[in-house]
């Protein structure tokens, strides 16, 4: 049986170091490298036309923009569309990488907590800077639940505080579990299908397929996902809804 952790791990590429530290250049590199150009080359190439009435790939771009659009200013206001770019940019690049991953022989940027919490720990101190620069020292008040009984005050500003510092951890385990999870059971089913042969493979290479299709959904969810709680993160800091 193969092992089916084997496609999460790390090849460098081109050896590189700089200053005494190793700095290669990686399969991961490589294909978030590959999200952006993917990304990039996409939308550079289906709206090059601007036609009025759009193509099949600039309508494809159109409803994307309109997609996270509509959900910055669903769950931020108007006051969040400054922040469009960086928001696209994260949906983009998430959801591109997710499904590079889906391609046979690919490698899964996702599915390492390192890149993930990277990503969280940008949306987590991006969205603290804006909290503090938008209300100075008032965006503390965030931590302080209103009407609540003075003797209870002290055990909820812990409270609250230990759950604002624990966002970069649950955004980055949740799309990292989900992408590592999913590609961990195709993978033994995969070595199932070969192990029992033609005749015996039918039942595992069934499932394989149906479970293809749900990882295709779950790759695009996670973006989603991701992308709708930066959103809510970021009402939070302009806002201050508690």
């Amino acid at each position: 049986m193969p092992d089916p952790m084997h496609q999460f791990q790390i090849q460098p590429i081109v050896p590189l170091e700089i200053f005494g530290f190793r700095a290669d250049f990686t399969n991961s590199a490589l294909f978030m490298v590959l999200a952006v150009v993917l990304v990039a080359g996409f939308l550079t190439f289906s709206m090059s036309g601007r036609s009025l009435v759009p193509t099949r790939l600039q309508s494809i771009a159109e409803l994307s923009y309109e997609f996270v659009a509509n959900m910055v200013r669903e769950n931020v206001g108007t006051d969040g569309i400054r922040y469009f770019p960086f928001i696209f940019t994260l949906f983009s690049f998430i959801l591109a990488s997710n499904m590079l991953g889906m391609v046979p022989y690919s490698f899964t940027v996702t599915s390492h907590i390192i890149v993930t919490f990277a990503l969280a720990a940008v949306v987590f101190l991006g969205v603290t800077v804006i909290g503090f620069v938008r209300h100075g020292l008032g965006f503390l008040k965030f931590f302080v639940p209103s009407g609540v009984p003075a003797a209870l005050l002290p055990l909820l500003v812990v409270i609250e505080v230990i759950s604002y510092l624990t966002r970069p951890i649950s955004l980055s385990v949740r799309l990292f579990a989900n992408m590592m999870a999913g590609h961990t059971m195709l993978k033994v089913f995969g070595a199932f299908v070969v192990a029992l042969g033609v005749l015996g493979g039918w039942a595992p290479l069934a499932f394989m397929v149906a479970f293809t299709g749900l990882e295709i959904l779950v790759a695009f969810l996670q973006a989603y996902v991701f992308a709708i709680l930066t959103c809510i993160y970021l009402n939070d800091a302009l806002h201050m809804h508690h």
